[in-house]
């Protein structure tokens, strides 16, 4: 029986999906995907998952896919980046039994044609893509043609491009996103600028897309796609109900949630009619502008009490040891770590990608390339380390 495709494929087996919960490393794990349809979500990804990693290591396949199959938690399209089709299509096929389609992020645009059209060739589950876009929408429309050309069947745009992250993340492009859905004929997800049920509605009409991706925003309310926010509290339970119903669920990505849906609350839940609100951040301005000049009068309660168990202790920013942040987490940096991250990022992304961090003492591609010439007699090409045998692929997440 052939695979359904396109638009056939969003209405069968997606069910006409419109509210689309995004994938996110280590945060759209089966509880808060369950806790998302609860609450109006249609559709669910699970976590961009690492290919190379999924191939090889069959723990990686269990805590990230198998362990977590459940009947409601369908339909449910499994994501990977991946830079080598090869692996990409291994990692397809040994997790195409459990999802109902397979989704490529494409942050890297490496190889990608060659990528799609093997996986549509090979796969029993339609192929997927999620991308940003380019600065300019001409090139932005022809990538999207390709890929369509090249065997995806249903097309996430995330209307920002590439270098919009982090401090320079800024407003996504609903232009883009509707030049590409007037350009392809498979359905489309827009991604971006999601916060409220009513962004969901003005973006569906502004660009007459298929449906709503939501990251960020649902994160922070769960219940979006509802048109409703519930107190943070009783979400928060809810959350770890569910958490307690559908073991394992790591307490990284318990307390990651905790975070997130605490993140905009008062810091007080008892302020009555915003008073103490009003006071306390009276109070922080003042004492901003008094710490500049050092004096014991103008410190905290705090710092006063860890002034008096070291009397040479001095709070003056100009003479606190200036760090360079980690990229990812904003901790300080190592100093010598060729990611420029700290330990723990470093040790996860040497660890995803198969690289080493001299700085950190991190040798996972001098291990995995040790173990791959004993497994098969030395893996070596003219000298050099097999390029099938070891992959350091480096993607580029949406």
């Amino acid at each position: 029986m052939p695979k359904p495709r396109g638009f056939e494929f969003w209405r069968s087996t997606l069910k006409g999906a419109r509210y689309v919960v995004a994938p996110m490393v280590d945060q759209s794990e089966l509880a808060w995907r369950l806790l998302s349809r609860r609450h109006g979500a249609e559709l669910c990804y699970t976590p961009m998952l690492h290919a190379q990693v999924f191939v090889r290591d069959a723990n990686y396949r269990r805590e990230n896919l198998y362990n977590e199959v459940n009947q409601e938690d369908r339909p449910l399209i499994t994501q990977f980046c991946a830079n080598d089709p090869e692996v990409f299509i291994q990692a397809a096929l040994l997790a195409q039994d459990y999802c109902d389609a397979i989704d490529l992020n494409l942050g890297c645009p490496q190889m990608i044609a060659k990528r799609v059209k093997l996986a549509d060739e090979k796969l029993s589950v339609p192929i997927t893509c999620k991308i940003r876009v380019f600065p300019e929408i001409e090139k932005t429309v022809k990538y999207a043609k390709m890929l369509e050309k090249a065997g995806c069947q249903l097309l996430t745009v995330h209307g920002r491009t590439k270098d919009q992250k982090g401090a320079l993340t800024g407003i996504a492009s609903w232009k883009h996103i509707k030049a590409v859905r007037e350009a392809v004929n498979i359905p489309v997800f827009a991604n971006g600028n999601i916060q409220h049920l009513s962004d969901v509605q003005r973006c569906m009409e502004e660009t007459g897309v298929h449906g709503v991706m939501s990251a960020e925003g649902n994160l922070h309310n769960p219940a979006l796609f509802e048109g409703c926010s519930p107190p943070v509290w009783e979400m928060s339970e809810e959350y770890l109900e569910v958490v307690e119903k559908h073991p394992p669920c790591s307490l990284s990505f318990v307390r990651a949630h905790i975070f997130k849906l605490w993140h905009h609350t008062p810091k007080d839940p008892n302020t009555e009619n915003g008073q103490k609100a009003t006071e306390t951040k009276v109070v922080s301005v003042k004492r901003a502008l008094e710490d500049s000049d050092g004096s014991n009068d103008s410190l905290s309660k705090n710092k006063l009490k860890k002034k008096a168990r070291n009397p040479h202790k001095n709070f003056s920013p100009e003479l606190k040891p200036k760090y360079i942040k980690c990229e990812q987490c904003g901790n300080p940096k190592g100093n010598k770590c060729v990611f420029n991250l700290c330990r723990g990022c470093c040790k996860r992304k040497a660890f995803k990608e198969v690289a080493d961090c001299p700085g950190h003492g991190l040798r996972f591609k001098t291990k995995a390339l040790k173990q791959s010439n004993s497994d098969t007699g030395g893996g070596l090409t003219n000298g050099k380390p097999n390029s099938q045998t070891v992959s350091t692929a480096v993607h580029d997440p949406l």
